[in-house]
């Protein structure tokens, strides 16, 4: 039995499995097996993962299923999956030789810690690193659920590690989630669990037009609904909640200025101030699209 399966769902992924498949060889740390679930791909991703099912033989589990949606594919891997820990890396990023052999150490040094994770570098379609995210984490370790609610922490799927143990406990991806079931998964075991984070950049994070980040009315719709699930939990009361709220509206906020809609983008920030005004960062989001804005309409 290995001691890590590595959770890799694939959605018309051919452009970029092969490197996400090659990055697991080059691990450092040899005892894995990849669970690679083909979500129902009308593009050519079989045929990108043949010649690694045939070099890999038993270390690689290929499952080919109907559409199903990103969690449920997760899902399948984890249900098809036998090791003490599990490893996400989806079809269009990148780990770094290192990443298996550091998340293991790090787990294996901390038996309370249910899941790990660390800092990530994002890179564009081409592989560029667009931005590094190496800084310390404020919040980023320990019993931090009500940070995870609120927002305040990120743990980037590509880091993340996580124990069997922890599923057996808490469950599964929520499927009927399309968006932050991640996140909903992170809390959901961060209430039982201490988190860790391993100061060091394991695997690189692509961003690409067809991301489905790139959504920001999906993504909001699923963060309110992920705020609303989890209201009331131990540590997620009143003012956690505003506090998401107000980050969740400022990150929409952000998306739509970006996109051009302006006015949207300033009516959202203005939610966000008036959810939590005590977070500058929210006054600062708000005063610059409101410039920007006005910008715009002196030069009309």
């Amino acid at each position: 039995m290995p001691k890590v399966d590595i959770i890799i769902p694939a959605y018309n992924a051919a452009r970029y499995l092969a490197a996400a498949l090659a990055s697991v060889e080059a691990q450092t740390f040899e005892d894995w097996r990849i669970m690679l679930i083909d979500d129902g791909s009308t593009d050519n991703t079989a045929e990108v993962a043949a010649p690694f099912i045939e070099r890999l033989g038993q270390r690689l589990t290929y499952i080919k299923q109907e559409n199903q949606g990103l969690p449920a594919a997760r899902n399948a891997a984890i249900r098809n999956s036998s090791a003490e820990y599990l490893a996400l890396l989806d079809s269009d990023d990148i780990w770094l030789p290192c990443r298996l052999a550091e998340s293991l150490r790090y787990l294996e040094s901390h038996p309370r810690v249910g899941v790990s994770h660390s800092s990530v570098a994002f890179v564009d379609e081409t592989g560029e690193i667009l931005k590094t995210f190496d800084a310390p984490q404020k919040h980023g370790e320990g019993m931090i659920a009500p940070y995870i609610y609120m927002r305040k922490v990120q743990l980037p799927c590509p880091t993340v590690t996580f124990r069997r143990s922890c599923i057996e406990m808490v469950g599964l991806f929520d499927e009927t989630m399309r968006a932050t079931e991640d996140r909903d998964l992170w809390f959901r075991i961060a209430l039982r669990f201490e988190v860790g984070f391993i100061p060091k950049v394991l695997a690189h994070y692509r961003v690409s037009a067809a991301s489905m980040s790139s959504d920001p009315n999906r993504m909001l719709q699923a963060q309110l609904r992920f705020i609303e699930k989890h209201y009331g939990a131990p540590g997620c009361g009143a003012l956690t909640r505003r506090i998401a709220l107000s980050h969740c509206y400022r990150q929409y906020a952000e998306a739509l200025e970006y996109r051009g809609e302006h006015w949207n983008a300033l009516k959202s920030a203005s939610r966000s101030v008036a959810f939590y005004p005590l977070d500058l960062t929210n006054i600062r989001s708000a005063a610059s699209i409101l410039l920007h804005r006005s910008g715009q309409r002196n030069s009309d």
